[in-house]
């Protein structure tokens, strides 16, 4: 059985959950070939590939990975003796082929303005090919192909090889934590992209034409790299922070910029010498300590990672995000003891009136499993804000996890009196009804979530599980048929191993509903006059 719910609508979108169900979809829908990108970091990668084989034990799924430049994928894929029977190739490091035509365009002899306002006139090899070959790839793979990258590579695909990134089929975004946090931190809102654009140009020309001091020529090309930064031009951010570094080995911020962009392009270690530098020079430097944490944290050195919140936190008491982060690491590793709670405690006294923030900091927790603490935030939430009925549904989740079903069908309660047409809240309160015994109630309640979204399977399939765990073949079909023909890929692998259906599965009709090549048209009429 399925409970479903959504985020605040003022959060983001889609949670990392969220877009993992999406991805775990689209790879079960496709049949040949088809082109998926994800934008995560090397560690999330691995990650990420080791639960989808885990997820899709039927598909045959592979992994290219690189670490070096390559030139032809093509072949490389041709070439293996068991490309015909691969389902799904994952490609990772890819990046290496884009590092190597940066170091290399400069022995090209691009002038200093073609470095970086090229046009995207430059194309490195690997994306050429991709470019001239895609249809090769479409008529000769019946492979889905899913590029692992990070976010400087995705720019590559997006702006040099538009043709081959044009035929993607999904596009999802597992950033980590760092790169959320350290590229939203260089954003230059006050700048768009043509003004960036001619201010780094315009100071490539003065390094190159007027003649500066040491100190004023380190200050250009810092100025430089962190306008590079802005524009996710890491490698020649990094490039112009080490000839900083040259001519002022102990300016703290260079050191802590050059951890920054070494950290978003998946150079971890490198990046935390850099934020360790930093603080050598300004120990009090806060926001170097932070960023060492969440590298770390990306690195599971999660107990170091605390130390290094604890010593954000020590020279900022209201830096809230490391407080934030020490406290869910405690959570996780050492198991959140009292002097945890009160950093915590500390550290978010100012956003403590934030319920939108509480409402976010629960949500983060929901999907870490920490249930109870998550409670306490959607509790905070609606001291702030009553009548805000995702948090009430939200909550609802989270009592049903801990086993607390009537506090939890309570919650779904308030949800749907605040906002009658909620769907989430009246399949959520069907499932816990259901496990309380109070099948009528229940129904009524699937009956409600069906009235105000028809189209959404759950319900239906809700309703099919309890069905069948009542004996009621006929209904149990009728309903699971509803949600296979809004849904089949989703709802008809569920239903191939859900313990729900084991009263039922040698039926001879349920086989016919799960079974794609079992001919169901042919079955339909009869489904319904089942008794």
């Amino acid at each position: 059985m399925v409970n479903f719910t959504d985020a605040d609508e003022d959060l983001p979108p889609a949670s990392p959950e969220e877009q993992y169900q999406d991805l775990l979809r689209a790879l079960r829908r496709r049949r040949g070939f088809g082109l998926l990108f994800v934008r995560c970091s090397p560690a999330e990668a691995e990650k990420l590939v080791k639960q989808v084989k885990q997820d899709l034990p039927q598909k045959t799924i592979e992994v290219l990975r690189f670490e070096e430049p390559i030139d032809n994928l093509y072949s490389i894929v041709q070439d293996r003796p068991d490309f015909q029977h691969i389902k799904v190739l994952f490609i990772q490091g890819l990046e290496y082929s884009f590092y190597k035509y940066e170091e290399t365009k400069c022995q090209q002899g691009w002038d200093s303005k073609a470095i970086y306002s090229y046009s995207w006139k430059g194309v490195p090899h690997i994306l050429n090919h991709l470019n001239q070959h895609r249809e090769r790839f479409r008529d000769d793979f019946q492979i889905c192909f899913v590029f692992l990258l990070r976010s400087f590579s995705l720019n590559y695909f997006i702006h040099r090889a538009p043709d081959f990134f044009d035929w993607r089929s999904g596009l999802f975004d597992f950033p980590s934590k760092s790169e959320e946090c350290q590229h939203e931190d260089f954003q230059n809102q006050s700048l768009n992209p043509e003004e960036r654009n001619k201010k780094i140009i315009a100071i490539q020309e003065r390094l190159e034409t007027e003649h500066q001091t040491p100190e004023e020529q380190a200050d250009l090309l810092v100025e430089l790299g962190i306008l590079l930064l802005a524009a996710q031009e890491y490698e020649d951010a990094i490039a112009n922070f080490d000839q900083a570094l040259e001519i002022k080995p102990d300016h703290h911020q260079v050191w802590y910029n050059l951890g920054v962009a070494l950290s978003i392009i998946g150079r971890l270690e490198a990046g935390i010498d850099s934020f360790e530098q930093a603080v050598k020079i300004q120990p009090d430097y806060h926001e170097a300590w932070y960023n060492r944490g969440l590298a770390l944290s990306d690195l599971g050195r999660n107990e170091e990672a605390i130390e290094s919140y604890d010593q954000a936190l020590k020279f900022k008491l209201d830096n809230y995000l490391a407080g934030y982060k020490r406290w869910v690491k405690k959570l996780l590793v050492l198991e959140a003891n009292k002097s945890g709670i009160e950093s915590f405690d500390q550290a978010l006294t100012s956003k403590l009136n934030d319920h939108k923030y509480c409402n976010k900091r629960a949500v983060d927790l929901l999907e870490l499993g920490r249930n109870k603490a998550a409670i306490d935030f959607f509790e905070q939430a609606l001291i702030i804000k009553r009548d805000d009925y995702e948090a009430w549904n939200n909550r609802g989740v989270a009592l049903w996890k801990l086993g607390q079903k009537q506090a939890a069908i309570n919650s779904y309660n308030q949800a749907v009196k605040i906002k009658p047409d909620l769907q989430e809240a009246w399949n959520n309160r069907g499932v816990a009804l259901l496990e309380l015994g109070e099948n009528k109630a229940a129904i009524n309640s699937f009956d409600k979530a069906i009235k105000i979204k028809p189209n959404d399977g759950q319900a239906w399939y809700n309703k099919a599980c309890f069905y069948a765990l009542q004996g009621n073949v006929g209904l149990a079909l009728e309903n699971l048929k509803q949600a296979i023909t809004l849904n089949p890929e989703e709802y008809r692998e569920m239903a191939k191993t859900d313990s729900d259906f084991d009263s039922i599965r040698s039926d001879q009709w349920f086989q016919a509903l799960i079974n794609i090549n079992s001919g169901i048209g042919n079955r339909e009429s009869g489904i319904g006059n089942r008794e």
